[in-house]
């Protein structure tokens, strides 16, 4: 959908207008051209004045003449649209939008009349985003107002005017949260006064209506934006909001240091926290639901640091445990070998792997599946990070000396066919599922290594029996997650040298793939040329040869020769496939995988 070179001359976009440059490019046929403006004059029409004309054409759903004939959505629209009247197209990002600033250059109503919103301010120029070129008569007073330049660009209508009240409305909760409670922050510069205003249980109102609709929104857009984590973090003068998107963290704004405190609060309130209590460490868990009705877990988790609370918010969604194998990216071998393992009367299964690496989604989705009307799936976790119906579970409660080793011993009474220990972390605990397993029991539990066979080592320094692991434990699973390529921006042209893949498949016979993908970046990977994860695996089953070994020697390079005989793909292996299947990178294969050998 290539515009003319020559940009036409600006001027207040309607149908008429439109219609014309899409037949001159080609995109619509002469044949076709008045039905089509009559179906876009309707929609218009119908709207009664209030919709904007790219908008009516959008929901005419019609495909472009032009290769690749795209379906002409409201964003490939507006990107012809401006590369027509030469000016940039953006997608407009929040997260790289200070709302404060863009609040302080005009008010709501005045960017509403013209349909423009501030999207970036710098000590000389201000980026203005508007959907109709042609209609600039607020330049002039804008420009004197700022003080600034202005660079317009062109950016989707619809965008527009669902920031236009978000921004605005949020930037005045903002303000007036800071004016209604209390005094400036910014002020107390002296660290020590600092690090005792946070003993000093200041009382903030957590439910004032301000601060209500701060939090909310922020829970909102978290969502929509797919983090997996939110941070608040009080620093000296100001607080930092940043969202964990696919296993990188990007700040997402500052706000005064007094409404991070009141957002605390507000947050602390609704998990039945101890609001008044900022000096020591606690837990809480919020159950809310996303715009679109899906009921969101939110675990919480505070920390007193030297400028006051901070406050993580882990976000789980209850969809994740209905994913298939597949879905979590098992290739169809390992899918196999894993329900095989899965569908045994007893025997202890470990997943391996650091913090953040899914082992939580690989167990729950896998009990889910397991979960029928005729077992008993019982649980032991600390914290519960889900709560699924269909199991039993509790929470490890050290306060009243109930560890995971007790949570065990008392599950074993509740007649259970299948127990879930959230963490082998003492030899106690590893004794408990071992005698689980023992009388029948299938078990299934995690520890914090880096590979598969590293685990059966872990146990044996625990001082659990060489012949009682031998005689219990049937398979681990070790996993990472690494990012997957964007869908919509991928592209074919990557560099990967023969020494880099050599890095990667060792003495593996692997061929290094002929077509490999790059990163490239766009709006719907926020620029990063990645979007969403996928599993990476290490399934080691355990056979005969290997738990001789175990009782043997427990020597790790033996074990991890024989688990490889038995079928084990290295973990830097199943990332290697992932870069044949055009699914990821090498580079964020050696990153995920950085600490192997």
């Amino acid at each position: 959908m290539n515009a003319a070179h020559k940009p036409v001359s600006l001027r207040k976009l309607d149908l008429q207008s439109i219609f014309s440059w899409m037949l001159a490019d080609g995109i619509v046929g002469k044949d076709k051209v008045k039905e089509y403006f009559a179906q876009a004059q309707a929609i218009l029409k119908n709207a009664a004045g209030s919709m904007h004309p790219l908008t009516a054409v959008a929901q005419c759903k019609l495909v472009s003449n032009q290769p690749p004939h795209r379906l002409l959505t409201l964003d490939v629209l507006t990107e012809w649209c401006a590369a027509k009247v030469g000016l940039p197209f953006i997608r407009i990002d929040p997260l790289k939008i200070d709302f404060t600033k863009v609040a302080d250059v005009m008010s709501a109503s005045y960017a509403a009349r013209f349909n423009i919103l501030p999207v970036e301010m710098s000590a000389s120029t201000l980026v203005v985003a508007t959907a109709d070129p042609g209609q600039t008569e607020w330049e002039a007073e804008i420009a004197k107002v700022s003080r600034r330049k202005i660079e317009l660009v062109l950016a989707n209508p619809l965008d527009i005017a669902q920031y236009i009240s978000q921004f605005f409305s949020l930037a005045k909760s903002i303000r007036d949260a800071n004016r209604s409670n209390g005094q400036d922050l910014a002020m107390r510069n002296n660290f020590e006064q600092l690090v005792e205003l946070g003993k000093a249980n200041k009382q903030v109102d957590a439910n004032d209506q301000h601060i209500v609709n701060i939090v909310d929104w922020l829970w909102s857009y978290a969502f929509e934006q797919r983090a997996s984590d939110i941070h608040l973090e009080p620093k000296r003068e100001f607080g930092v909001i940043r969202f964990r998107i696919d296993g990188v963290l990007h700040q997402v704004y500052q706000v005064p240091a007094v409404v991070m405190i009141a957002m605390t609060a507000r947050i602390k309130l609704l998990g039945r926290m101890d609001v008044i209590e900022k000096r020591r460490p606690q837990d809480g868990r919020i159950k809310t639901r996303t715009n679109g009705g899906q009921e969101v877990e939110l675990r919480l988790s505070t920390l007193p640091t030297a400028f006051g609370e901070k406050l993580v918010m882990r976000i789980f969604d209850p969809e994740v445990v209905v994913k298939t194998l597949p879905e979590l990216g098992f290739p169809p071998d390992d899918a196999r070998r894993w329900d095989a393992l899965t569908s045994r009367a007893h025997g202890i299964i470990l997943v391996t792997g650091p913090t953040g690496s899914g082992k939580t989604t690989t167990l729950y989705t896998t009990l889910k599946a397991l979960a029928t009307n005729e077992v008993n799936v019982c649980t032991v976790e600390d914290p519960i990070e889900m709560v699924e119906a269909s199991f039993n579970q509790m929470q490890v409660q050290p306060g009243i000396d109930l560890s995971f080793a007790d949570g065990v011993r008392a599950l074993m009474r509740q007649d259970p066919d299948i127990i879930m220990v959230g963490e082998i972390r003492d030899l106690e605990t590893a004794e408990m599922a071992i005698q689980a397993a023992l009388t029948g029991h299938l078990v299934f539990s995690t520890l914090h290594t880096n590979d598969a066979p590293s685990a059966v080592v872990r146990l044996l320094e625990l001082g659990v029996p060489d012949y009682l692991l031998e005689a219990t434990l049937i398979g681990v699973m070790a996993q990472r997650l690494v990012r997957t390529l964007c869908p919509e921006c991928k592209a074919l042209g990557g560099e990967l040298s023969d020494e880099v893949w050599q890095s990667i498949v060792g003495s593996w016979d692997i061929p290094k793939p002929s077509k490999v993908y790059r990163p490239i970046g766009c709006p719907e990977c926020r620029q990063t040329g990645y979007r969403g994860r996928t599993g990476i695996y290490e399934l080691l089953t355990v056979s005969d040869g290997f738990g001789r070994l175990v009782r043997d020697s427990g020597d790790m390079q033996a074990l991890r020769k024989q688990s490889i005989a038995d079928g084990m793909k290295p973990l830097r292996i199943a990332g290697a496939m992932k870069v044949v299947e055009g699914v990821s990178t090498a580079d964020e294969v050696l990153k995920v995988t950085s600490a192997l050998s």
